[in-house]
């Protein structure tokens, strides 16, 4: 969402109680301060486990179809549950591994001046529906091993950024053993995506084998997007309606939104494809100005290119695209979120909307 109304909590410490080996003949414990990343938006996204379940319980059947593909890269949304958590759920399904590295978008860079650097955070478990999620061990390793150009510590971005927090509670809904090494794509030049890819792709891929990790079935990436953000009211005093509000103006944008889905993002990727889409959402001459509205114009190509150089380096093979949804939040249906203490963060309607696909790679 390009604006979208978050609730910031500050971030506090809680203890997390360890014990030694019951088989010890003394019991000793110890008290650790962890670091949590606490929620950001409790309207869009449920804070409760019986918000998850009710929400969840209220998906149509179709998205709560099981799969037995293993997913290696998905590009899943991050709009309000009530417009798009179906398409979360079926979207998802396929991601079967247990450690995830979670690609977002950092929607507010500008607070921070944030550009041509991942930002990574210091937290080392995210709060969520059904309790703390843990970070990966390997986050560290990945940062350990990262040129200090490429990269930078900004807690405050991570903690103000709903784009990730959007996704955990569905994949720990799936496994609650996950963990989860969370990165946002600030303002970013396309160069700067292929190289800082590149060196990602490659550090990974040493502590992936050094760790005997398999891609798909022990780790996958998971890319924070929404499509096409429309219309001529409600966006910051903006026009983001090219074509017009009526019902061709906004079937214009679906079919341009479905043609660069079908020309950038389906099929064996590989740099062009990529190149192509950065060409299509970005203003060539101005690498932080949208030329066209999908709030992932950075961490989608980031992400792909990142997730594809990992699977050449590991199988010697590009990753293929399918798209498993494209919906908008104006014409498909809702779910019910007002009785669960829940809302949403921005109006569904003709001079007002957004869209969401869902893709996987294999």
């Amino acid at each position: 969402m390009l604006l979208k109304l978050i609730k910031i909590t500050i971030v506090s410490s809680v203890l997390f109680i360890s014990c030694n080996d019951k088989n010890k003949s003394s019991q000793s414990i110890e008290a650790s301060k962890l670091k949590v990343r606490q929620l950001a938006d409790t309207i869009g996204f449920t804070q409760y486990k019986w918000q998850l379940d009710s929400i969840i319980s209220r998906i149509h059947p179709e998205d709560k179809k099981t799969t037995s593909q293993v997913f290696k890269a998905v590009i899943c949304p991050h709009d309000d549950y009530g417009y798009a958590a179906g398409l979360y759920n079926k979207t998802l399904e396929g991601i079967k591994a247990k450690t995830i590295v979670l690609v977002g978008v950092a929607h507010r860079a500008r607070n921070f001046s944030l550009e041509n650097k991942l930002v990574f955070g210091s937290f080392n478990a995210w709060k969520s529906s059904n309790g703390n999620i843990k970070t990966a061990k390997l986050r560290d390793e990945i940062i350990k091993n990262l040129d200090k150009e490429t990269y930078i510590v900004h807690d405050s971005m991570i903690q103000l950024e709903h784009s990730l927090e959007a996704i955990t509670p569905f994949l720990q809904n799936n496994n609650k053993e996950i963990e989860i090494i969370p990165l946002l794509v600030p303002y970013m030049t396309f160069k700067n995506m292929n190289l800082f890819s590149d060196e990602l792709a490659t550090v990974l891929n040493q502590l992936m084998k050094k760790n005997n990790l398999k891609y798909g079935e022990d780790l996958a990436i998971v890319i924070s997007n929404d499509a096409i953000h429309y219309g001529d009211d409600g966006w910051g005093g903006s026009d983001l309606a090219p074509f017009g509000v009526d019902k061709l103006g906004n079937s214009k944008a679906r079919q341009k939104d479905l043609k660069i889905i079908k020309h950038c993002l389906t099929g064996e990727l590989n740099l062009e494809k990529i190149k192509t889409f950065n060409q299509f959402t970005v203003q060539q001459d101005n690498f932080k100005e949208y030329r066209w509205t999908w709030c992932g114009r950075y961490s989608v190509p980031f992400g792909l290119l990142f997730a594809n150089k990992l699977s050449n380096l590991i199988e010697n093979k590009s990753l293929t695209g399918e798209m498993i949804g494209y919906r908008n939040s104006y014409l498909n249906s809702h779910i019910k979120v007002d009785d669960l203490k829940m809302g949403h963060t921005a109006p569904a309607n003709n001079r007002h909307w957004v869209a969401y696909v869902g893709m996987n790679y294999q």
